[in-house]
């Protein structure tokens, strides 16, 4: 809680107040890296990439929202500390990150095969992942595990979709 408190006491700013709510609608139901993954399904130069990038959120979201945040069931870091929100209360519990988990899914496979989008991608995310502490909804291990869960997802995706490629 202290990193969190230390953000609101010295990070928080005007700038911050407005752009971070807009930086974090921007993972909202993964809605920008969907919206990549589907551009890259067009075309046959990028469509495994794009595959990659939507199966790697799928397993991101299904590992961390449907399973993890359901076991753990960590109340949200507002509940615990009263913060004015300057987003809407999530409703949902706070371990894993969903928003950091489906991004870093996302970054990362794009990472894998296209290392300038990639690398944008990944400082999108981190982004994304900072702003969620930033807005009081995570907590610093919330993040860090959503975004290792990503991370993984990526990387399991890429790795079996290689795999089968190798096979056909």
């Amino acid at each position: 809680m202290s990193f969190l408190l230390f953000i609101q006491e010295h990070l928080r700013t005007g700038f911050g107040d407005l752009v971070f709510p807009f930086i974090t609608r921007l993972g909202d139901a993964g809605f920008i890296w969907i919206l990549i993954g589907l551009v890259l399904l067009c075309h046959p130069k990028t469509r495994r990439c794009g595959w990659t990038v939507l199966i790697s959120m799928l397993l991101a979201y299904v590992t961390g929202e449907l399973l993890i945040k359901n076991i753990v069931q960590r109340p949200r870091p507002f509940t615990v500390e009263n913060v004015e929100l300057l987003i809407a209360a999530p409703s949902s519990f706070s371990f894993p990150s969903g928003h950091s988990g489906s991004s870093f899914a996302a970054a990362v496979s794009l990472f894998l095969y296209r290392r300038k989008l990639g690398s944008a991608a990944i400082v999108l995310a981190a982004l994304i992942a900072f702003s969620r502490m930033y807005l009081f909804v995570h907590y610093p291990t919330d993040v860090l595990c959503g975004s290792l869960l990503g991370i993984a997802s990526a990387l399991l995706v890429s790795h079996l979709m290689r795999r089968r490629e190798a096979r056909i």
